[in-house]
């Protein structure tokens, strides 16, 4: 006879929520790179002043763009990836990026 403690296996998977990288353009046409899970709230914090310090001293311009990711870790590598690029490089990856 078996003893102990025993859980429940359920089928029923709910789907991780999607990380997205995004770039914005900033007023004074600088690139802000980030992450998040919610691209138009994450946006409009940005534009509230409540976003990171840097969108604070360079408020966002517009989106430019954004891509998905499975998990948090995946778009974090891609951020440190595009956050090695000079800025003409990271205008031209904006331009293979989702838009809104």
């Amino acid at each position: 006879m078996l003893t102990g403690c025993y859980r429940s296996i359920s089928t029923d998977f709910t789907p991780l929520k999607p990380w997205f990288l995004y770039l914005l353009e900033c007023c004074d046409g600088s690139i802000y790179t980030g992450i998040t899970t919610d691209v138009g709230a994450r946006f409009a914090a940005h534009c509230r002043g409540d976003g990171a310090r840097y969108t604070r001293a360079h408020p966002p311009l517009r989106l430019l763009g954004f891509e998905s990711h499975p998990d948090r870790s995946a778009a974090s590598k891609a951020e440190y990836r595009i956050k090695q690029l000079s800025a003409a490089q990271k205008r031209l990856f904006a331009n293979s990026l989702e838009t809104p």
